[in-house]
């Protein structure tokens, strides 16, 4: 075959991202173009494990999202993922570690890699209360479309159609929880691990260009569907098909000014296992979270004396707890997640003036300090530094 001398035209596709450019709230803003253009290398880069990193037959963990490959991840989770086949018989063994919750999700394609999502995808989804997982115990679980004539060990049955699985590793307690230590192996008969062709080599290359493209279409596509539905500054529950079945989320678009702030205010179920929020940027990624106060959860927050969850969303810090620091940004997204809880209460949102905040709060809500902002984010970015993210 005839290979370019240059390698430019095999990523021509790129295009493609920054044309979505169309689907963002401010096309003509050269400050969104640029974000655009960020956020193409980084899922440019990403694409690379996609592609070059495992195979199915030769299954690996790889990263998927996290604090560099930002598109909307949970800031509690590291994500990793591999391919399989749903044909083919996996073995996961190792630490299940004592982070919050270990969770597996089996579907058949990954966003990105397709035009269009397929639904059904293949979907399986367990956690490590489904598995029998105890914290910190050694484990190991065989993942099949049939259970191995003879096996009576821990089992998970995949779809036939499978082809991926990821990981979150979910930590409560940034500081004080450990990560899982795993290893993926086919137990099914498989050739070595092949040198790829040249051919194999370009095509890979092209499916990287068109993945950044994919990648925004579908989650352009659900900002944008909130905003539709809902507007600017109001919360809407939703379900994931067949990801994550135990989990509802609640997305919102914010805006304010920047001599304004927003207070999200929100019940907590009885039973809640896990539930947290974060911020977005326009672009569906998840805003800076390791030196930016821009999430918390359930093991973070600080809950009003009433009982509920009061969060403020200012671009300064108003000294009060549950800052959210929204990085600059005056609008973006929201997101929310109820776990496993016995209730889904749907928070609400009161856009007011900055300088009067306190107007707006409980009488008794503490002040928080400079000193004491400072120690509570020198202690996230230690801890978040402190796992493995990629």
């Amino acid at each position: 075959m005839e290979i370019e001398r240059a390698i430019l035209p095999y990523l021509a596709d790129l295009e493609g991202a920054v044309d979505n450019l169309a689907q963002t709230w401010r096309p003509e803003d050269p400050a969104y173009r640029a974000d655009l253009y960020r956020q193409t290398m980084t899922s440019l880069s990403f694409a690379y494990f996609m592609y070059f990193h495992a195979t199915p037959e030769h299954p690996d963990w790889g990263p998927l999202w996290n604090p560099v490959y930002t598109l909307q991840p949970n800031p509690d989770d590291i994500y990793v993922f591999t391919p399989i086949r749903g044909d083919l018989v996996y073995r996961v063994s190792g630490n299940r570690g004592t982070c919050k919750i270990l969770s597996f999700t089996i579907q058949g394609k990954m966003s990105g890699t397709v035009d269009e999502m397929p639904r059904p995808n293949a979907h399986n989804d367990y956690d490590d209360t489904d598995l029998g997982l105890a914290l910190g115990e050694d484990f190991e679980v065989v993942f099949s479309a049939e259970r191995p004539e003879g096996y009576t060990g821990k089992w998970a049955q995949i779809d036939p159609q499978a082809g991926a699985m990821y990981l979150r590793y979910r930590r409560y307690d940034w500081a004080g929880e450990t990560d899982p230590e795993l290893s993926i192996e086919c137990l099914s008969p498989v050739p070595p691990k092949p040198r790829l062709t040249p051919e194999q080599i370009l095509d890979k290359i092209r499916e990287m260009a068109k993945f950044p493209k994919r990648k925004t279409n579908l989650y352009f596509a659900m900002q944008n569907g909130v905003m539709e539905r809902v507007g600017w500054n109001v919360f809407e529950p939703i379900r994931m098909q067949g990801a994550l079945v135990k989990q509802v989320y609640w997305p919102a678009n914010f805006q304010f000014d920047p001599d304004e702030a927003l207070i999200v205010e929100t019940e907590i179920p009885a039973h809640a296992p896990y539930w947290n929020i974060q911020l977005n940027d326009p672009y569906f990624n998840a805003l800076e979270y390791v030196y930016r106060l821009s999430s918390t959860n359930g093991a973070m927050a600080k809950l009003s004396s009433d009982g509920k969850f009061r969060a403020v969303i200012a671009l300064e810090d108003p000294g009060v707890p549950n800052w959210l620091d929204p990085a600059g940004f005056t609008e973006g997204g929201i997101y929310g997640r109820w776990y496993d809880c016995d209730s889904e209460p749907l928070p609400t949102i009161k856009r007011v003036k900055l300088a009067e905040l306190r107007d707006h709060l409980p009488a008794d809500t503490p002040v928080v300090t400079p000193e004491e902002r400072d120690q509570e984010l020198r202690t996230r970015v230690r801890a978040c530094q402190r796992r493995r993210r990629w």
